[in-house]
């Protein structure tokens, strides 16, 4: 069973088939994120550099069937930027120059010398 299919089935001119053909060559060229209007909705899609095309021709019971073929993979939303969002917040922040200056001057604030330093220099 599918994901997800979409079927469309309707008669049109040359030239709306043509129309057709050249926005999905628009959307295809452009790559990445793409949509393509089909009839009364749009159909996004993410399109890859690669893909693995078919063309069959058929002759029978006195008509021509035309079947293009694209596929490529499905792909993962944008993984690496939510890793570098992730990252950033799991780091520890580090006080401010006048934090640091203040928690130096109150007692009992169990921060060692080393510590007082790397957060004078990273501010």
């Amino acid at each position: 069973m599918a994901d997800l299919k979409f079927e469309q089935k309707r008669s049109l001119s040359r030239f709306e088939a043509a129309d057709q053909l050249t926005a999905l060559a628009a959307v295809l060229r452009e790559g990445g994120d793409g949509e393509l209007e089909l009839g009364s909705g749009t159909l996004s899609l993410r399109i890859p550099d690669d893909l693995h095309s078919e063309i069959e021709v058929e002759v029978s019971d006195g008509r021509i069937e035309l079947e293009i073929e694209l596929k490529w993979p499905v792909t993962r939303l944008r993984t690496s930027a939510p890793r570098a969002v992730a990252d950033k917040e799991t780091t520890p922040r580090r006080k401010s120059t006048a934090a640091a200056k203040t928690s130096r001057k109150s007692p009992g604030t169990g921060r060692s010398r080393t510590a007082e330093r790397s957060a004078t220099k990273t501010a």
